[in-house]
């Protein structure tokens, strides 16, 4: 009995991880299109929502130069895998018009292999440990604003684990030992800090 308990206890705390650093990759569109027939607008309709969406969401999680490019070059039925599910509201048909709030979930790992498929640099957190956390850098002021915070870093003795790093922007791992200290160190430091979805966002 002791035993079942511990086992329980082991699963349901690996479940509490699991979501913890689950990422909400969700997004709504409205849309209203017009074409010679009313199924054609409705195809219209739902890749023109599937590309903005994407835009919109993933946009948080990737080089937007690069990523804009992917999504405009894309065809059609590359995308389509990228979403996990969708959902209507408000639809409204005419003979040639098709409009409706349309909502899409996107499939995380689908969307990490796409985007690294076509050379987009991103930061999707899948598969990062439960003792880590992601930082995502967003620097207004270029490598100004990266040698800022390496000295902020190095005055609380934390050590900036770089995944990328480019003029713009970097993407860090730190132990989850030392989030709060890191995070009153940066807002100290005048950075603006964002936490969303378990990916902790700052910018100055």
């Amino acid at each position: 009995m002791f035993l079942k308990r511990v086992l329980c206890g082991g699963v349901c705390l690996l479940m509490t991880l699991t979501v913890s650093f689950a990422v909400e990759l969700q997004g709504m569109s409205a849309v209203n299109v017009t074409s010679d027939t009313a199924a054609n607008a409705k195809n219209k309709a739902f890749d023109q929502a599937r590309r903005q969406i994407i835009m919109d969401v993933l946009r948080q999680y990737a080089d937007v130069g690069a990523l804009t490019g992917a999504v405009s070059n894309a065809k059609s039925s590359d995308l389509m895998p990228l979403i996990a599910s969708s959902s209507i509201d408000g639809e409204q048909l005419s003979d040639t018009t098709y409009s409706a709030n349309i909502t899409m979930t996107i499939d995380e790992d689908a969307a990490r292999t796409w985007l690294a498929d076509n050379g987009v640099q991103n930061w999707l957190n899948g598969g990062v440990s439960a003792d880590v956390f992601v930082v995502q850098v967003d620097m207004t002021h270029g490598i100004a604003d990266w040698v800022g915070l390496q000295h902020v870093a190095r005055g609380k003795k934390i050590d900036l684990n770089t995944r990328m790093l480019t003029s713009t922007g970097a993407r860090l791992e730190l132990p989850t030992s030392v989030r709060g200290a890191f995070v009153a160190a940066v807002r100290d430091a005048g950075w603006r800090v964002e936490d969303k979805d378990g990916l902790l966002r700052i910018s100055k």
